[in-house]
């Protein structure tokens, strides 16, 4: 197995922090999509993965920086 040579991390310590807050306050109910959090309520786990690197990102965290399409 060749070790990878120049491999950095994506995402920061303090993202994956972030991501895991995102993902708990899914599954207690109290994580809402939309501006200031006035839209729905999230049921989706990627919609939560999603909301939790948008705050990480506002945050300044090591996050890359969203594909514009």
């Amino acid at each position: 197995m060749a070790a990878r040579t120049g491999s950095r991390r994506r995402y920061g310590k303090a993202a994956g922090k972030t991501v895991a807050s995102a993902m708990r306050r899914r599954k207690r109910g109290t994580l809402r999509s939309g501006k200031g959090g006035k839209g729905g309520r999230v049921k989706s786990r990627k919609q939560a993965i999603a909301i939790g690197l948008s705050e990480a990102r506002k945050k300044g965290a090591k996050v890359p920086r969203k594909k514009s399409s």
